[in-house]
């Protein structure tokens, strides 16, 4: 049995994300043309290093004191997923944040858990008093299909900073 929780402190060891397992093999994409979704054959691979994993480690110490959020689903001590709320608000009216991962380790995709990870990160957004989440989502098929399950559309107002970290992220939004 798998728990979800908010990680209350920077109080854990670097090594949480070590057996993680981040690989994806796409081979499908969406692309954004004539403000519709378009799906386009493209290869490519993503797989963290352990040296990934550790600065995500510390970004996840940077969000905590910053004020963002952590939230992991585990079993044990084996992280089976995990969702990051950055402590910034932004918007014409202040009323978004980024949920910058969501992401579940590859052993454990197709289980429900990210669904479970997602209701859990819109919870905590709306205690943190912001009134959407905005995702810089990966392009592939299968994840657009997971966003657009949870409710997700196409960002009605588009953060430059966060689109051009990753321009062929599809950029997302949730309300609360």
């Amino acid at each position: 049995m798998d728990t979800i929780r908010v990680l209350q402190s920077i109080d854990f060891e670097d090594s949480i994300l070590d057996s993680f397992e981040r690989k994806q093999e796409t081979t499908q994409v969406l692309v954004v043309e004539s403000n519709r979704l378009n799906e386009k054959e493209d290869r490519f691979e993503d797989d963290w290093t352990i040296e990934r994993k550790r600065e995500i480690v510390n970004h996840f110490k940077s969000t905590i004191t910053c004020g963002g959020a952590v939230i992991v689903a585990e079993q044990g001590n084996k992280v089976l997923a995990f969702a990051v709320i950055e402590a910034e608000t932004f918007g014409e009216r202040s009323t978004y944040r980024e949920l910058s991962y969501v992401h579940t380790s590859l052993p454990y995709r197709g289980m429900g858990i990210g669904h479970r990870l997602f209701v859990k990160a819109k919870d905590i957004a709306k205690q943190l008093g912001v009134e959407k989440l905005y995702i810089g989502a990966h392009p592939s098929v299968e994840t657009q299909r997971f966003y657009k399950r949870m409710g997700c559309i196409i960002a009605k107002e588009m953060n430059r900073e966060i689109y051009e970290r990753e321009m062929r992220d599809i950029q997302l939004e949730i309300t609360l």
